[in-house]
């Protein structure tokens, strides 16, 4: 791995230590993201029980925890933050379930098992890598033959357009790629912003079949927020998409 991208792990582990109580228990299973379907109406995982699980980029734990209400057999995590890892460790220790967390860089394998796994997924966490090639390929490393991938992520055309008092406005192309400062954080976060096809590509590339990419946008009364500080608006959900899931089979 590139030194420069070795730093924005640093950077972004860092950042991850100091804001992990602000995201403790946000965007977990069975949520997906920001105005997309939930997995109670998706049924992308299908039948957990007696699977073995690994998530990458699992937070706080609370969607490992749903994977432990469904029955999985094994509950296995990865997550750059130390702080994230103890969360997760304390919410998940009394589930009597096989529990194995690493704190580490998704674009590196910590000790994980090839092969091993029926299910890897990541919620809202995969567009934190640095190198997506990398952490592609391990995914597919830890997958067995016929194991499902499935993640959910910001929608790239999100961050391209601004919302100004009642206009959309295009503020980036969608077309500028790469590792930028995450807008919505203080303190300095690297994420690595791709178009959708990039994503697309490189699961192609790496050795999956894509079974299902999901762009819906569920607008509830629940979820009108219009204050253009926030950065998911309903107003702009009605729009564009803000958020997407891919899943995938290991061929």
């Amino acid at each position: 791995m590139e030194l420069v991208q070795e730093q924005y792990l640093l950077s972004n582990k860092k950042s991850w230590d100091d804001t992990a109580p602000r995201f403790f228990g946000r965007t977990a299973l069975p949520a997906y993201g920001p105005y997309l379907p939930t997995e109670n109406e998706l049924h992308l995982f299908g039948d957990i029980t007696n699977k073995r699980v690994l998530e990458m980029g699992c937070g706080s734990g609370h969607s490992l925890l749903y994977m432990a209400s469904q029955d999985a057999a094994e509950l296995w995590g990865i997550d750059l933050s130390d702080t994230q890892i103890h969360t997760a460790r304390g919410l998940l220790a009394e589930h009597g379930k096989k529990l194995h967390l690493f704190q580490g860089a998704m674009e590196k394998n910590p000790g994980v098992p090839s092969d091993y796994f029926d299910v890897v997924y990541s919620i809202y966490a995969l567009g934190w890598t640095v190198d997506l090639r990398s952490t592609l390929h391990n995914v597919y490393s830890y997958l067995k033959p016929g194991g499902t991938f499935i993640f959910s992520w910001e929608h790239p055309l999100h961050s391209r357009v601004s919302q100004k008092d009642d206009q959309l406005v295009i503020s980036r192309s969608y077309h500028d790629e790469g590792l930028q400062q995450c807008e919505p954080w203080n303190s300095p976060a690297i994420v690595n912003q791709m178009k959708l096809g990039t994503y697309v590509n490189e699961l192609i590339q790496v050795g999956f079949r894509i079974e299902r990419v999901v762009e819906d946008v569920v607008l509830g009364e629940d979820n009108q927020s219009g204050d253009p500080a926030v950065w998911y608006t309903y107003q702009k959900a009605a729009l564009i998409p803000p958020a997407f899931i891919i899943k995938c089979t290991k061929l």
